[in-house]
């Protein structure tokens, strides 16, 4: 064992042990937490505004703090762009986090020097979790790529701004940046077709251990390494042994990974986003992720089916329950309050706290009263795709409400990288599996409210085309699986050439 996998696997043992403390007593982690917050946020505007000084304990923080959502928190932000101080945090952010603005259009969120060490931190104890778990430390001596935004960062007002990834380029420890890869120059690149192009040109011959990214930028990067070199991953990159992604369910894309790569390698899901870095997967026998309680973000959660009430029970960890569709809310070191992250997340576990990610509560269908979610359309399409033997490049869902003729149903859109011998068995499969998980959309199939999914099938490279047309490919952004309106379908179309 080399020095720097020795002091390695030392320090991942020391990190590990340290979480066990907050991992142990996690209600009395949350609540430290909480007041710590609110008592650093007294003096803020938003502190001010909310009487701070009167809350001391959870319940009266709920009746001072209702839910924030981007377009509420909006005014804060554009005070701080004109220079205002002291607004939601004290001082002034260090940085802007601009979404790929998949809900609400783009959005800047605020990052401190005191949330920045979240993100960083966050990746960096996945790492340290996994050694641990696994005893893997020699991908440490290797080159490690990690497929993100480009770090040339622009100004809101006088702060910096740019894509989450990219601003954390800007703070990797000094100890990853001789094994890091794509060069800067190769990172900073705008287009990116020519930044996969270089980065497979810089690491085509290189010790690759470790791979991180988004899964479908990660596939496309491994699409081209397979077609130049005409050999599987293992082959080009015989000590690759650690993948990392996060950003998208992973479990559609996972078939053709395991053939790209062509041996099995240890993955760890990540959970981060703009509002922070949530949770990561600490053992490679269990896919729930480790909900972090002690690293300046506190949370709430409010049940799916009560989310648009008016009248909302929001609940800290203390009060969920397993399999439960929860949104869930941040309060964090970064400025965020009571924040409607407005992903849909359930516990698999509470002890200790973990979770899995199922979607966005905008991303649903509802036209008809199914409350269809993305991982239930992820779902059926998966079990389709294995019952069938084919793959699926992307696909997305959408309502049709008024069809030229026949019952309303849902349109799926999907570019097929091997495509099914019979459309109507792959669509009646795809039907049986939405009816197993979503009760609602079976009753409605069964009522004869709905008729079963018409499919769509997008040319090759449609959806690339689509996200180029947008002017969201590459990088951070992902295509949307489901939508409650057809603006994602009408665009499509003139990348369609058949359905059944």
């Amino acid at each position: 064992m080399g020095v720097k996998s020795f002091f390695g696997k030392q320090f991942a043992k020391y990190i590990v042990k340290t979480d066990e403390q907050w991992i142990s007593n996690p209600i009395k982690a949350q609540e430290k937490l909480l007041k710590n917050l609110i008592l650093t946020g007294k003096k803020t505007k938003f502190g001010l505004g909310h009487n701070f000084q009167n809350i001391k304990n959870y319940n009266e923080f709920k009746q001072h703090v209702p839910v924030y959502c981007y377009e509420t928190l909006k005014p804060y932000i554009i005070k701080i762009i004109k220079g205002k101080s002291n607004v939601l945090w004290p001082g002034v952010p260090l940085y802007f986090a601009k979404t790929s603005g998949t809900t609400s259009g783009e959005k800047l969120i605020p990052i401190t020097k005191e949330s920045i060490n979240n993100h960083i931190y966050g990746a960096r104890n996945a790492l340290l979790h996994y050694i641990v778990d696994t005893g893997n430390v020699h991908f440490v001596n290797g080159k490690m790529i990690f497929l993100q935004g480009s770090p040339i960062l622009k100004k809101e007002g006088d702060i910096p701004s740019g894509r989450l990834s990219g601003i954390v380029d800007h703070h990797i420890p000094a100890y990853l940046q001789k094994n890091k890869m794509p060069s800067p120059k190769t990172n900073s690149l705008p287009s990116w077709e020519d930044k996969i192009d270089k980065i497979v040109w810089e690491t085509e011959s290189e010790n690759m251990t470790l791979i991180s990214g988004i899964p479908p930028w990660v596939k496309m990067y491994f699409e081209k390494l397979v077609k130049i070199k005409q050999k599987s991953i293992c082959d080009i990159f015989p000590n690759f042994s650690v993948f990392v992604h996060g950003g998208v369910n992973f479990r559609p894309y996972k078939n053709t990974f395991n053939k790209l790569i062509g041996k099995k390698v240890d993955s760890i899901e990540l959970y981060p986003a703009s509002e922070g870095f949530f949770a990561f997967q600490n053992s490679q026998d269990d896919d729930g992720l480790l909900l972090l309680l002690n690293s300046g973000i506190f949370y709430e959660f409010i049940r799916v089916d009560e989310y648009f009430n008016s009248q909302q029970d929001r609940i800290t960890i203390e009060h969920v329950d397993l399999n439960v569709n929860y949104v869930m809310l941040v309060t964090s070191n970064a400025g965020l309050w009571a924040y409607s992250t407005e992903d849909i997340i359930t516990f698999t576990s509470i002890r200790p706290y973990k979770i899995r990610v199922l979607g966005r509560i905008k991303h649903f269908i509802s036209a008809f009263g199914e409350h269809v979610i993305a991982s239930e359309v992820e779902y059926s399409i998966r079990q389709a795709c294995n019952k069938f033997n084919i793959e699926v490049e992307e696909f997305t869902v959408a309502p049709q409400v008024n069809p030229k003729k026949g019952l309303p149903h849902h349109e799926w859109y999907i570019e097929f990288k091997k495509e099914p011998k019979s459309l109507i068995h792959f669509s009646n499969e795809i039907d049986k599996c939405l009816q197993f998980k979503n009760s609602y959309y079976k009753d409605l199939v069964q009522g004869r409210v709905l008729k079963k999914p018409s499919i769509f099938l997008v040319k090759r490279g449609g959806f690339t085309s689509y996200m180029k047309a947008i002017g969201k490919f590459g990088g951070q952004n992902k295509v949307v699986h489901l939508s409650n309106n057809r603006l994602i379908a009408d665009k499509l179309v003139e990348f369609i050439y058949g359905n059944n």
